[in-house]
């Protein structure tokens, strides 16, 4: 079995398309939120993410912002133009379909979210202590999170007493012996200064988590930033990867 792990897409159309091109055959797609904000495509990443089969897609606070589930307090000025812009040209189907997402969903096998088991929505997970609290909110082996845009893993020893981060780069495969939270990166933003997009392939019969990069247009997604009148600073991190 093969899954594709997603996130962070942030209305990123052309990354998404690359990274999906990429991909030869999965079983299951899990998409761990934010398919808007920042960037230009906020209905075409909607309505490409709803087609994939076997989809499981989770609510990120870019999402809640956007469906009025969640307030923008929490943003600063240049991510809440980017809200105000998608309420502006969203679909009210794809509009229905953000409000409709759930912030957490449990397997036997693993628990998803887009910030962190403890507080789904917002959290961020980058550090070994906050991991380590995480630790004991989940019961699964495997916890699968966003929000940061780094494709990040924590693992945690036998004992419980310590969390081991490791920030993957490139492309590389680790095989999975131990709990563990771990985090695809972003497909539209990332911000390990790899302007590739990040994403993730699962496997739990070979216990294994393959981090993948695609190389894609930045240059098409830039104009379509700064013709949309949204921050010309979404367009210029897009570059560098930060």
């Amino acid at each position: 079995m093969r899954v594709l792990v997603l996130s962070d897409i942030h209305a990123n159309f052309t990354a998404l398309e690359a990274v999906l091109a990429s991909v030869v055959t999965v079983d299951a797609v899990w998409c761990l939120g934010d398919l808007v904000g920042y960037g230009p495509d906020p209905n075409e990443c909607i309505d490409r993410i709803r087609l994939l089969p076997n989809l499981t897609c989770l609510m990120g606070n870019h999402d809640a912002a956007v469906s009025g589930n969640k307030n923008i307090d929490k943003f600063n000025e240049e991510a809440e133009k980017s809200i105000q812009f998608t309420r502006k040209v969203i679909t009210p189907q794809n509009l229905a379909y953000l409000k409709k997402l759930p912030e957490k969903v449990v397997t036997q096998m693993v628990t998803l979210t887009h910030g962190s088991p403890r507080n789904p929505v917002w959290e961020y997970l980058v550090e070994p202590f906050t991991a380590m609290m995480n630790f004991a909110y989940f019961n699964t082996q495997l916890a699968f999170v966003g929000h940061s845009h780094l494709p990040i893993s924590f693992t945690i020893d036998p004992g419980g007493e310590k969390v081991y981060r490791v920030i993957i780069e490139g492309n590389q495969e680790l095989k999975i012996t131990s709990r563990a939270i771990l985090n695809p990166g972003s497909i539209g933003q990332p911000r390990d200064h790899d302007p590739r997009a990040s994403f993730g392939i699962f496997d739990p019969e070979e216990s294994t988590w393959n981090i993948h990069r695609v190389e894609y247009d930045i240059e098409a997604v830039q104009k379509r930033i700064m013709s949309a009148g949204l921050p010309e600073r979404q367009s210029q991190r897009l570059i560098d990867g930060w």
